[in-house]
């Protein structure tokens, strides 16, 4: 089993809903309310919603990952990956706020926080920051592949695969560093690389 977060979603390429390219920030309004009230009494910027400081003082002082907080984390992130899909034409299964068979986040096994390093959350959030700066840039460079994408899919109904391929692959990489710097599920570094 893989050592950090996979991230898979079901792309379909041709037949796609033309009505919808444009409209996808407005439709996708109430669901990205929902997911900014869990964010409303936190300052954690990008990481804002996930538990993060419970998980950290759990690994450090008990060498434990409470399970219900794995579960809550990992619910969270894949709820997240359902919007951003959606918004960014991956889909057009409109994001539910229960699983979906068609996106899937998968977390490695960390045996209830024993496979992980105790000491190292303390640091992995300034590790990260260059993964950070390099996925920024990864990101305006898929967003500028999405608004393409979108011209292309509703002038023709089929989306790109060369742009959907670079989105999936830089939604995955930002999963790896949640996983890592955020949610702390691995220690496995994230390579730079999509």
């Amino acid at each position: 089993m893989s050592k950090q977060i996979k991230t898979d979603v079901e792309i379909n390429y041709k037949k796609r809903n033309q009505a919808t390219v444009f409209w996808r920030g407005i439709l996708v309004f109430p669901v990205a309310v929902f997911i900014g009230s869990f964010a409303v009494q936190s300052n954690a910027g990008y990481a804002a919603g996930f538990i993060i400081l419970p998980v950290l003082l759990a690994l450090v002082f008990r060498e434990v990952y409470p399970s219900y907080l794995l579960t809550f984390n990992h619910a969270f992130l894949e709820l997240q990956t359902r919007v951003v899909a959606y918004v960014l034409l991956l889909t057009d299964d409109y994001p539910s706020i229960e699983r979906n068979k068609n996106i899937e986040v998968v977390f490695p096994d960390i045996n209830g926080g024993k496979a992980l390093n105790r000491w190292l959350p303390l640091v992995k959030w300034f590790l990260a920051i260059p993964l950070i700066i390099v996925g920024v840039i990864y990101s305006l460079i898929a967003l500028g592949m999405t608004f393409i994408a979108w011209i292309m899919t509703f002038a023709t109904g089929n989306y790109p695969k060369w742009a959907g391929k670079f989105v999936l692959k830089t939604m995955r990489f930002w999963n790896r560093v949640n996983g890592y710097a955020f949610i702390l599920v691995s220690d496995k570094y994230p390579s730079f690389a999509l």
